[in-house]
């Protein structure tokens, strides 16, 4: 049972996130600590007994989280969260049951805490098969057929400042100022489109990060985002700010 969880996370509003999902999903766990850097952690593992489960971002305040490993024994299993993928070759090589990407959703964290506990004595073949989940090219939709006067026309996906929702319907703006509408929910695209290239900043839009004039803070730890030739206002939730940021800094 993975009931002492140790989470290694320098930004707060993402260690409380993790925090109030485990607390949702495994109310018997323990939180032993919530640790911000390298060296805080090898220190702390120096002193403290080995936890049952490691949440372990990989950017911490003071360098990648795998010098840990450099410094410290750690015998447990670990789940890896972090905005980044491009480090999930290497997460692979420790004991890593999953490899997270930010903003942790409930559900994928639900099954990841279920599979801690149904590989005890982690299985190589499991990781194998995860990190070729992970490192599998993603096809992201390149273009969009849509009706057009008597036929249809292209709309290719690199045109496009952001998607957003409008009285229940899913309309494109473009960056020439026009807006098409689509026969998708947000959800669906959020999936097909490529996450390098757009962020889902909330419910009604995803945005791509062309159409980003600036972003400035809001209250509540929110940010706003300012898009170019728009004056559509865009809150990103304090939960998210934190994602939305590491996004444009990648």
């Amino acid at each position: 049972m993975n009931n002492n969880i140790l989470i290694i996370e320098d930004e707060k509003l993402n260690a409380d996130r993790l925090k109030r999902l485990i607390g949702m999903i495994r109310p018997q766990a323990n939180i032993l600590a919530v640790l911000e850097s390298v060296q805080e952690t090898v220190d702390w593992l120096a002193n403290s007994p080995m936890p049952d489960l490691v949440m372990m971002d990989v950017r911490l305040s003071d360098g990648l989280s795998f010098e840990i490993f450099e410094k410290a024994n750690i015998t447990c299993p670990i789940i890896f969260t972090t905005a980044y993928d491009e480090y999930a070759v290497k997460a692979f090589k420790y004991n890593s049951v999953d490899y997270l990407l930010k903003p942790v959703e409930h559900e994928e964290l639900a099954l990841a805490l279920d599979k801690v506990e149904q590989n005890h004595s982690f299985s190589n073949q499991q990781s194998i098969e995860d990190l070729v989940r992970y490192l599998k090219p993603k096809e992201h939709r390149s273009r969009f057929l849509i009706p057009f006067k008597d036929g249809y026309k292209a709309v290719s996906v690199s045109d496009v400042y952001y998607f957003f929702l409008e009285f229940k319907v899913t309309k494109a703006r473009l960056q020439d100022g026009t807006e098409v509408v689509l026969p998708h929910t947000m959800e669906e695209l959020d999936q097909q489109l490529d996450p390098h290239q757009f962020f889902r900043a909330n419910r009604q839009c995803i945005i791509h990060v062309n159409a980003i004039a600036q972003l400035h803070n809001h209250f509540n730890g929110k940010i706003k985002v300012a898009l170019k030739n728009s004056d559509m206002e865009v809150i990103v939730s304090r939960e998210k700010a934190a994602a939305l940021k590491q996004w444009m800094d990648c």
